[in-house]
Parts: C-alpha cells; sequence; structure tokens
C-alpha cells in the first residue's frame, strides 16, 4: 500500500480509502460505474454461453434436416414447442407450409410468400433474442468515460476549493484529492474498455448467427418451392 506523510501522519492510497475520502457525488459516480461494469461482464460472460449453445443448437439441427429424414417427420418429431432457434424457424416455415394446403391436397395461393414471411418474423424474433444486451454494452462503452470524467472534474474542483480554504498548496495536500478524483477516471475507462471490445465482438457473432438463420430460410424456402413446382 502506497503511503504519504501528511502533517505526520501516513495517507491511505488505497482504493478503498480513496473512495471513503471523496464527496459524495465522486462515490455516487465510482458506484454507477462499478455495477455498471459487473452488469456488462454479466452480459459478456452470458452471451458467450448462449452463442456457443447456438453454434451447437444448429449443427445439430442441420445433421438432422439434412439426414434424408422426410421434412414431416422432422416436424412431427420437433412437435408443437420447438426448443431451439432453427428448430423454430424450420416450425415457423413447415407450419404455414400445412396450414397453405387445402382439405382436397390443392395448394392456396402465395403459399411461398406467406411462407417467407413466417420464416422471416421468427428470424426477427431471434435476432433479437440474440441482441438483447447488446445495447447496453454499447451505453457503458460511449458513456462510462464521460461519467467517470464528470466525477473526476467534481473531484478536483472539490479538492481547489480545500486548497483555498486551507491556503497551502503544498503537494502533501493536493494529491490526495487529486487522486481520489482520479479514482473515478480510471473506473470509467475499466468500465468501457471491455464493454466495446466485447461489443463489437458479440455484435458481430450475433450477425453471423443471423445471416445462418436467414441462409437456412433460404435454403428451405428454396426446396419448398421446388416441390412445387414438381407438383
Amino acid at each position: 500500500m502506497e503511503q504519504l506523510a501528511v502533517a505526520g501522519q501516513p495517507v491511505d492510497f488505497s482504493v478503498i480509502a480513496l473512495f471513503t475520502r471523496a464527496s459524495i457525488t465522486v462515490q455516487i459516480v465510482m458506484v454507477v460505474l462499478v455495477l455498471a461494469s459487473f452488469w456488462a461482464w454479466a452480459i459478456i460472460i452470458q452471451k458467450f454461453i448462449t452463442f456457443a449453445a447456438a453454434r451447437r443448437e444448429a449443427d445439430k439441427f442441420d445433421r438432422a434436416f439434412w439426414s434424408g429424414e422426410p421434412l414431416d417427420d422432422l416436424f412431427d418429431t420437433i412437435g408443437d414447442t420447438p426448443r431451439t432457434a432453427p428448430e423454430r424457424i424450420f416450425a415457423a416455415g413447415m407450419g404455414e407450409w400445412r396450414r397453405s394446403h387445402r382439405d382436397d391436397g390443392g395448394l392456396i395461393a402465395g403459399a411461398v410468400s406467406r411462407i417467407d414471411r413466417a420464416m422471416n418474423v421468427a428470424i426477427g424474433r431471434e435476432g433479437d433474442r440474440l441482441n438483447a444486451g447488446l445495447p447496453f454494452l454499447a451505453t457503458v462503452g460511449s458513456t462510462a468515460p464521460f461519467i467517470g470524467l464528470f466525477g473526476t472534474v467534481w473531484g478536483i474542483k472539490n479538492a481547489f476549493e480545500e486548497i483555498a480554504v486551507s491556503q497551502n498548496t503544498s503537494l502533501a495536500v493536493v494529491a490526495p484529492g487529486i487522486a481520489e478524483a482520479l479514482v473515478a477516471t480510471a473506473l470509467g475507462l475499466l468500465a468501457a474498455i471491455p464493454a466495446v471490445i466485447f461489443y463489437n465482438k458479440l455484435s458481430g457473432d450475433a450477425d453471423r448467427l443471423t445471416g445462418n438463420h436467414e441462409a437456412f430460410a433460404d435454403e428451405f424456402s428454396t426446396i419448398l418451392s421446388r416441390q412445387l413446382d414438381e407438383a
């Protein structure tokens, strides 16, 4: 622990000591930044787990879809409660395909466009799930440095006011107040840097997963169109 003697008394420069000596405004800024950092890391960890599971689910469904099993049988196996994103997209398209058949076996006009719309709606919902929480990372990455800077400016203001009151400009008097103020900026950067890095990484992963869903929907729509042309 770094210490500085002031008037014969050691000054504690640990983070906790700097926090307790700071003004209430700076303390609130520090608490907000620490909470934002913890929340951001919780989202980051949760997203890595979610995206890894989504990739495994997509690979598993692709193997089932291209295994040669009849699509009707695959749809019946999934049932009314699909559990994964690929299954929900497939179920949306296949459900609309079945609803588009008349009792006599004929197909209602405009079936392909309705199937495409149904899958696009399902893809949109899955995209919302994938991107949930990412706006918070973007907000932390863009605002945390400024929040920390506000705390620093406020802390330095208080430090200069104390200097004016004590009429003592020695470094031993100035240093503690400046150090307390700078902790706010450090916390702002500590929250913002990981948030920006992982927002870009996770946003790209979400886009790739959504792109895979869209590619599957296009392939599935092509298969159904081919069956219509052969009918």
